[in-house]
């Protein structure tokens, strides 16, 4: 890994190992992906004590539940007994407060402390037999978790946060829709083509129609610009920070968002670029723009004012990954009645069906002994941005 980072030349694209060797994805999992902070869901899935999820994040399961005394925990879903899976529901409310392991009927608390024991012996000690841990913490409605002993710190994610979903009122949203998308390509594959829009025009008609992000950002200027002006008319100021926590400073997580201009006539992410649901957070009007903002490595964001997106990307193996999108809206608004959840969801099922196929095919080209890195283009700076860090993350 060190050799081919060497040899990377400036402003091209990563070699075949980065994407192809399972020893080069178990080191970036250890040095990288674990150390950082991963968005899980959001809080509105845990609104009572026994509130659970389970979700993958690096490769392990977890339990993300509400516990007696309403903190959000992360618990490892590995027995303590002999291995077992603890909980087997994608979400419901543990019964009683408990979870049982179907296996032996080990329980254990919420939080994750083991309750009991089936006919252990007397000396056995239950205090050093619960479910293990991870850190957790909740940041503007945001469920996130850190395997690191020491975790990076959240001062600059809260501070960008509070200025991106803290404005679109997303700690008071809840969850429309869930939907994932099984992706046969290496995670980075995922991630950087979300960072960039070089490929929107090719590969996402329904998207480009209306988002200017889809066009260089020499010609949306005076478009973004007049957006930002729109939201500060409504009293709504979004902090724009820098990409990839340049100015996160040591030891802390990154964190940043992007203001982006929506087509004339144009207000949300819809088919018709029509309002879609309630207005959320500060917005008493459309602006007639969109924000962009991401955490960490693997977790992505967008809001408009009447709905909002996260992309979870899932690393699970070298050539195996998977993208999460979870809907949010506001808080009060009903299904069928405020919205339309198909219409909702339209854009970015189609979008994310679309990336997909593109990213599938990418893992394939580069999976060919014949592939040579190519250099990236002008709309591309977010994708080499986001290379430079990891790579300086691994070194």
């Amino acid at each position: 890994m060190a050799r081919e980072i060497a040899l990377r030349r400036p402003g091209y694209a990563l070699s075949r190992p980065f994407y192809c060797d399972a020893i080069f994805f178990e080191r970036e999992m250890a040095r990288v992906l674990r150390r950082h902070w991963h968005c899980v869901g959001h809080r509105s899935q845990l609104r009572e004590p026994g509130d659970f999820f389970t979700v993958r994040v690096c490769g392990e399961s977890l339990i993300v539940v509400c516990g007696q005394d309403r903190e959000v925990r992360a618990l490892l879903n590995v027995c303590r007994h002999r291995g077992s899976r603890v909980c087997t529901e994608k979400a419901g409310r543990a019964r009683g407060g408990v979870f049982v392991c179907p296996y032996h009927a080990w329980s254990y608390n919420l939080d994750g402390t083991l309750r009991a024991a089936r006919q252990m012996p007397p000396d056995f000690d239950r205090r050093t037999h619960g479910l293990k841990p991870l850190h957790a913490a909740v940041v503007e409605g945001l469920v996130f978790v850190s395997f690191a002993e020491t975790p990076l710190g959240l001062e600059h994610v809260r501070t960008a946060l509070a200025g991106s979903a803290g404005a679109y009122g997303w700690p008071e949203a809840v969850v429309a829709h869930r939907e994932t998308y099984p992706v046969q390509a290496n995670w980075k594959l995922a991630v950087e083509n979300y960072m960039e829009c070089y490929h929107c025009g090719p590969a996402h008609l329904e998207y480009s129609r209306f988002h200017l992000y889809a066009r260089p950002a020499a010609l949306n200027q005076e478009a973004d610009e007049r957006v930002r002006e729109r939201a500060r008319a409504l009293g709504v100021e979004i902090q724009e920070c820098d990409y990839f926590g340049l100015k996160a400073g040591p030891g802390q997580e990154a964190a940043d968002s992007v203001r982006s201009a929506l087509a004339e006539g144009a207000v949300t992410g819809s088919e018709d670029g029509g309002p879609l649901a309630p207005l959320m957070g500060r917005f008493s009007d459309f602006d007639g723009g969109v924000t962009f903002f991401d955490v960490g490595l693997t977790s992505n964001f967008l809001a408009y004012p009447d709905h909002g997106l996260i992309y979870r990307f899932v690393p699970q193996s070298v050539d195996y990954s998977e993208m999460e999108v979870i809907w949010l809206v506001r808080g009060d608004a009903r299904a069928g009645v405020d919205y339309d959840l198909e219409k909702l969801t339209w854009l970015w099922k189609v979008t994310s069906v679309a990336d997909k196929r593109i990213i599938e095919l990418n893992q394939q080209g580069i999976s060919s002994r014949y592939y040579e890195p190519g250099p990236y283009a002008p709309m591309e700076l977010h994708t080499e941005r986001f290379i430079e860090w990891l790579l300086a993350e691994l070194r």
